[in-house]
């Protein structure tokens, strides 16, 4: 079973991983160039036009964001990683196998603080109008 061939390089009991391996390997090389191979190219001066969101290009593409696009997309980060630590306390705090007794207040205590914290944290951004879109 163990049988080694080609310098004992390839085992026997590891050929059909190899061939499943160049079988995958094959089928994505076939997929990614064959439609270069068979596709009809007809480039028009639309076609060729930089792809905005459905409209028409205007401007230089160049521009910089206002600096709240990224204030907003930190703030969901947090908000997404305060509910990854939520979730999981959530659910194991209660449980009868989850966090033992004893620890309940501690564990409590600390996600209290991290709520405090990640509070603070919001309402500074909405003291600096983080989420006044209007204001200038």
């Amino acid at each position: 079973m163990f049988e080694s061939s080609v310098g004992g390089f390839l085992v026997i009991a590891h050929l059909p991983i190899l061939i499943y391996l160049i079988a995958v390997l094959g089928f994505a090389a076939v997929s990614l160039f064959l439609p270069h191979l068979v596709a009809p190219r007809r480039p028009t001066r639309i076609k060729d036009m930089p792809y905005e969101s459905g409209m028409d290009p205007i401007g230089d593409a160049k521009k910089p964001f206002d600096i709240k696009f990224y204030l907003t997309a930190i703030l969901f980060l947090v908000f997404d990683i305060e509910l990854l630590f939520l979730y999981p306390w959530a659910v194991s705090l209660l449980a009868p196998d989850g966090v033992p007794e004893s620890f309940r207040p501690a564990v409590l205590a600390v996600l209290m603080v991290l709520i405090a914290t990640l509070g603070l944290a919001y309402w500074v951004a909405y003291r600096k109008g983080v989420f006044d879109w209007r204001r200038k």
